[in-house]
C-alpha cells in the first residue's frame, strides 16, 4: 500500500524528471497554463491511459453506442449482438470523415455520410461504393478496410476505453483501488441527472476543486452547520487517491468546531437537516429514498442515544428503504466502509464521493487546445430498483454563468465560481506554484508526480 507522507515540504519524487519539482506542499504553475502542456498531454497522456468513455446502462440494446472525444480524439463504443462492447475509433477510413456525427444513440451499421461507406457494429466493411475500382491495389482487403479497434473494459458499471493497444488491462491499471472499492457494488448505480458544461480553466484546476475537502470551510460555510469536522486526511494509492474524514471528527448533524459552537445534546435535528439540505442544494450521493428514511430517527432513536447507536440506526433506515424498494444495499462491514473513505481520484480525469446510497461523480476533459478551457462532466448516480431508474437525459450547458443555481444547485455553483479565478490568478507573474497542504490535499501533488512521469519519461 502507497501513502503519502505526513511531513510537510518532503519531495515524493526523485526521478529527475520535472516531477522532481512537485513537493507535497509545492506544485508548480506551468501544466495548468501553457500550451506546451496541451501538446504533451495529447501525445503522451490520453493516447495511453483508461478512461471513462460511459456507462453500461447507456448501451442496452445492439447498435447503441456513445460517442466520447478527448483531445482530438473520436471513440465509437458500441453494444454488439452478443450483448459484448466494443470500440473503434470513429473515422471513415476512406478519406477520414468522422463516421458517426451524433454523440449517441442507436445505429444496425455506421454510414459515412460523405461517400457512404458502410460498416457494420462490429467494425467489419458492410458496403464499399465501386469497390471494383480497387482493383489490384495493396492493402485494401476487408482485414485492413476494418474500423481500427481500441481497448475497451468496464469496472463498477462504467465503460473504460484506451487507444494504446499495449497497455496494461484495466484491473491493473486499477491497482488496489479496484479492490477497496468493489464492495459498494457500482454496478448496480444509474444515472439520476447528467449534466455538461464548459468551464473556463483548465481540466486540471475544476478536476482539483473536487479531490479535497479543505476548500469546504471557505466555499461551502453553509455545510459546516450540520456536518460535523471539515478535515480530512489524503492517501495515494499508486497513481489513484482517495480522501477520508479523521476518526476523531464531530460527526454528521453536529455544527464543525470550526463554527465555534457546541455539540448539540441531540444529534437527530442536525441529521435530518443535513440531508435535507444535500438533498436541496446538490440531489447528489444521498437519494430522497434515503432522505425520507433518516426522519425515523425522531421517532425510533432517543435523543440521548450514544453518537455511534444514532449513525448505526440511521444506516439501518437508509438500508432498509433501499431494500424495500428493491434497490439493494452494499454489504460494506464498518472496516471497508472507512477504508473506502469519502472521495476517489481515478488517474487521470475522474472523480467521485460515493456512498452506500450512490455518488456525485465528475469527469474533466480539455475543451480543444485552450489550456483555459475544459469540457465538465457532472453524473448523479444511485441505486434504484431493476429498470425504476429515471430516463437519461443528457443536459448540456455551455454557460454556465446562466440560472447557476437553478441549473447546477448551491453547491456546485460555489464551486464553478473559484475556478475561472484561481485560472486567472495562476497566470499572474506573482504565482510561482501551488502550495497544497501536505495533509488534507496531498491528491493533488501525487496525481502531478505521476503525470510530469507520464509526460517526460
Amino acid at each position: 500500500m502507497s501513502t503519502v507522507a505526513d511531513r510537510p515540504g518532503q519531495i515524493i519524487s526523485k526521478t529527475g524528471t520535472p516531477a522532481d519539482q512537485v513537493r507535497e506542499d509545492y506544485v508548480p504553475k506551468e501544466s495548468f497554463i501553457s500550451p506546451r502542456f496541451v501538446a504533451l498531454e495529447r501525445e503522451k497522456l490520453w493516447p495511453r491511459l483508461w478512461q471513462i468513455a460511459c456507462r453500461v446502462e447507456e448501451l442496452k440494446k445492439p447498435g447503441d453506442f456513445v460517442v466520447y472525444e478527448v483531445a482530438g480524439q473520436s471513440i465509437l463504443v458500441v453494444r454488439q449482438r452478443d450483448e459484448s462492447i466494443r470500440a473503434f475509433h470513429n473515422v471513415c477510413q476512406h478519406r477520414g470523415r468522422i463516421l458517426e456525427d451524433r454523440p449517441h444513440g442507436n445505429a444496425p451499421a455506421f454510414r459515412c455520410g460523405y461517400h457512404g461507406w458502410t460498416w457494420k457494429i462490429d467494425g467489419a466493411t458492410r458496403h464499399i461504393q465501386d469497390e471494383g475500382d480497387w482493383a489490384g491495389c495493396p492493402a485494401f482487403g476487408k482485414q485492413e478496410l476494418r474500423l481500427k479497434r481500441v481497448q475497451v473494459d468496464c469496472w463498477g458499471g462504467f465503460v473504460f476505453i484506451c487507444m494504446d493497444e499495449t497497455a496494461e488491462p484495466l484491473a491493473a491499471y486499477l491497482g488496489e483501488a479496484k479492490t477497496i472499492i468493489d464492495p459498494l457494488e457500482m454496478h448496480h448505480w444509474r444515472y439520476r441527472w447528467y449534466k455538461t458544461t464548459i468551464l473556463p480553466c483548465n481540466w486540471k484546476t475544476a478536476l482539483e476543486g473536487f479531490n479535497e475537502a479543505y476548500h469546504v470551510a471557505a466555499t461551502h460555510p453553509q455545510i459546516l452547520e450540520t456536518s460535523g469536522d471539515d478535515q480530512t486526511r489524503s492517501r495515494a494509492y499508486g497513481r489513484h487517491g482517495t480522501y477520508r474524514y479523521t476518526v476523531d471528527r464531530r460527526p454528521v448533524g453536529a455544527p464543525s468546531s470550526r463554527t465555534g459552537k457546541p455539540m448539540p445534546n441531540d444529534l437527530r435535528p442536525g441529521i435530518i437537516k443535513h440531508f435535507d439540505n444535500m438533498e436541496e442544494t446538490l440531489r447528489a450521493m444521498f437519494t430522497p429514498r434515503s432522505t425520507e428514511a433518516t426522519r425515523r430517527l425522531l421517532d425510533e432513536v432517543p435523543g440521548e442515544a450514544p453518537t455511534q447507536h444514532i449513525l448505526a440506526e440511521m444506516g439501518r433506515f437508509h438500508r432498509e428503504a433501499a431494500e424495500a424498494e428493491g434497490a439493494g444495499w452494499p454489504a460494506l462491514t464498518a472496516e471497508q466502509g472507512y477504508e473506502l473513505g469519502t472521495n476517489w481520484h481515478i488517474f487521470p480525469n475522474h472523480v467521485f464521493l460515493p456512498t452506500r446510497d450512490g455518488s456525485i461523480a465528475y469527469r474533466a476533459r480539455p475543451n480543444g487546445e485552450d489550456p483555459h478551457s475544459c469540457i465538465f462532466d457532472i453524473w448523479s448516480l444511485a441505486r434504484y430498483a431493476p429498470d425504476k431508474e429515471p430516463p437519461l437525459e443528457r443536459e448540456y450547458y455551455p454557460d454556465w454563468t446562466i440560472d447557476t443555481v437553478e441549473r447546477f444547485g448551491l453547491i456546485l455553483s460555489q464551486d464553478f465560481a473559484n475556478f475561472g479565478q484561481v485560472q486567472k490568478g495562476m497566470q499572474s507573474m506573482g504565482f510561482e506554484a501551488a502550495r497544497p497542504n501536505p495533509l488534507q490535499e496531498s491528491e493533488i501533488p501525487n496525481f502531478h508526480r505521476h503525470y510530469l512521469e507520464l509526460l517526460f519519461d
